[in-house]
């Protein structure tokens, strides 16, 4: 592809260290894809060799067992992923996590967790979607009741994403119900041998069959006064809106390298496969087709990498994370559909990545907070 959508920010250590995600991915990720998909989840070894080569938690500190870079090299490994269709690892979740305790954790809680989300030895997940509501963080149901030094917790959780291979769940509870906003914490929950814990369904989702998604029960799980994050009750709604540009920020990254992707695989396919007697991309509808997703792929793109590199410096904020958030997952969407009907009938094949690209894309529009909520954030900006 003649087209450059090289990344403004990459360098050549960037450039070394893509080189190495995208070996692991082509050599120990994708030739377990299918297995994965078919068992909804990737098992925890990956994720520890993840963790052995350093590809975890890449924006964490050194001292506490992290790759000691910054938001770039964790962007790297969700392109590169995405690009090549593959869902199974929910590394920016883990990431995610690990941001939290970066930003929110006490000492203790940095020391305890950040090494062992590093290595791989814990996988992190989020709770906070409930099943009976998912954007309105503030109407949740699950209760955590300070009972001397514990909390005792009960509740259910759905579409956790790592919730069936999760060795650690950060909760989002109630633990004041007279408090709103400021009655939500986030306690700390290690689920191996956790009495009352209980992974429920892996999800049978639309798309991103590979990545384990489940429902989540708790019933009276106790933990002690020391698992809050940050040490201070009611602390949870705040701490949940400081770090959204940053989850907002990666699934850009993630639609723009899907449409890139996407991009390159239906270039190649056009100009392989004939019909009357010609490359389907010498056909004119074929060409300007390609030439309209080449030119969002190249606005994405833009906005993307300018979002990286403010999220970089410390000044993304939320209205233009929200932005690019709703743009790039929209163009995802167009541009996988527009990729599909390229293909043909082969493009309705699971056999196919275009197909499980179109179907994992769908889901970008609702997660990391709805298209329609993002329009309402950047009209209260405006």
């Amino acid at each position: 592809m003649s087209i450059d959508f090289r990344p403004t920010w990459m360098n050549e250590e960037l450039d070394l260290f893509r080189d190495n995600i995208a070996r692991f991915l082509d050599n120990e990720v994708a030739p377990q894809d299918e297995a994965a998909r078919k068992q909804g989840h990737v098992g925890h070894a990956i994720w520890r060799r993840a963790g052995e080569l350093g590809l975890l938690c890449i924006d964490v500190p050194e001292q506490f067992g992290g790759g000691g870079g910054d938001f770039r090299h964790e962007a790297l490994f969700d392109d590169q992923m995405a690009r090549r269709g593959l869902t199974g690892m929910a590394t920016s979740v883990h990431s995610i996590v690990a941001q939290y305790f970066v930003h929110h954790g006490t000492p203790e809680q940095q020391r305890m967790y950040l090494p062992k989300l590093a290595s791989g030895e814990l996988v992190g997940a989020i709770a906070m979607t409930e099943p009976g509501g998912g954007s309105d963080l503030q109407s949740i149901r699950t209760r955590a009741e300070r009972r001397g030094d514990a909390y005792i917790i009960n509740g259910a959780k759905t579409f956790i994403t790592n919730g069936y291979l999760a060795g650690l769940v950060l909760l989002v509870t109630k633990t004041d119900t007279t408090q709103g906003a400021r009655g939500i914490s986030i306690l700390i929950v290690e689920t191996n041998n956790c009495a009352g814990y209980k992974v429920g369904r892996v999800l049978d989702k639309m798309g991103m069959k590979s990545q384990d998604t489940a429902e989540l029960f708790f019933d009276e799980v106790t933990v002690p006064a020391s698992a809050v994050l940050g040490g201070v009750e009611g602390q949870g709604f705040f701490q949940l809106m400081s770090d959204l540009p940053y989850e907002r920020a990666i699934i850009g990254v993630t639609a723009a390298a899907a449409i890139e992707g996407a991009l390159e695989m239906t270039l190649a396919y056009t100009r392989e496969r004939n019909a009357f007697g010609k490359p389907l991309f010498d056909f004119q509808n074929t060409r300007f087709k390609l030439a309209e997703i080449a030119a969002i792929a190249k606005a994405t793109r833009a906005f993307v990498d300018r979002c990286v590199e403010d999220q970089v410096a410390g000044k993304l904020d939320t209205v233009t994370a929200s932005m690019i958030k709703m743009w790039a997952t929209e163009q995802q969407g167009k541009v996988m559909d527009e990729c599909v009907q390229l293909f043909g009938g082969y493009g309705y094949m699971n056999d196919y990545p275009i197909a499980r690209m179109f179907a994992d894309a769908r889901v970008q529009r609702i997660y990391g907070g709805t298209n329609e909520i993002m329009r309402e954030v950047i009209a209260r900006g405006l």
